[in-house]
C-alpha cells in the first residue's frame, strides 16, 4: 500500500449556498472510482474537516460519472455573506479535500501511470 493524495487520483468541483458546501470529487479514471468509493466516505470527509466543525456530511454516489459528491452543511461560518473568514468558500476548501491522503495499493498506481492517465 501506498499513501497517496486526493489529488493524484481525482480531481473536485465545488459551489456553496447559504453554510452549506458541495463538493463533487470526480475520478481520473473508472478504474480508480471503487477505491474511493470506499475509501472517501462521509465519515473520513468529516474527520478531514472537523476542524471547521460540519454538522452533516452526507455523500452521493455517481457510479456513471466515477464520482463523488458531498454535501456539508455548517461549514461556511455562517455563509459567504457573513463569513469574515475570505478562504472559507467552496473552492477553497476542495482543494483542502484533494489534499487528503489515502491508502492506495501499489497495482493501481502503477498500471494508472502505464496507462498515460
Amino acid at each position: 500500500m501506498l499513501k497517496l493524495k486526493l489529488h493524484a487520483l481525482a480531481h473536485a468541483r465545488a459551489g456553496d449556498k447559504g453554510n452549506r458546501l458541495n463538493i463533487s470529487l470526480i475520478a481520473y479514471s473508472s478504474e480508480v472510482y471503487p477505491l474511493l468509493k470506499d475509501r472517501v466516505t462521509e465519515q473520513t470527509v468529516a474527520a478531514w474537516f472537523a476542524h471547521r466543525t460540519p454538522s452533516r456530511v452526507k455523500r452521493y454516489e455517481l457510479p456513471k460519472l466515477s464520482a463523488l459528491n458531498f454535501v456539508i452543511d455548517d461549514i461556511l461560518d455562517g455563509g459567504v455573506t457573513q463569513a469574515l473568514n475570505l478562504d472559507s468558500h467552496g473552492k477553497t476548501l476542495s482543494y483542502h479535500l484533494l489534499d487528503m491522503p489515502i491508502d492506495v495499493p501499489a497495482d493501481i498506481v502503477i498500471s494508472k501511470s502505464q496507462s498515460g492517465d
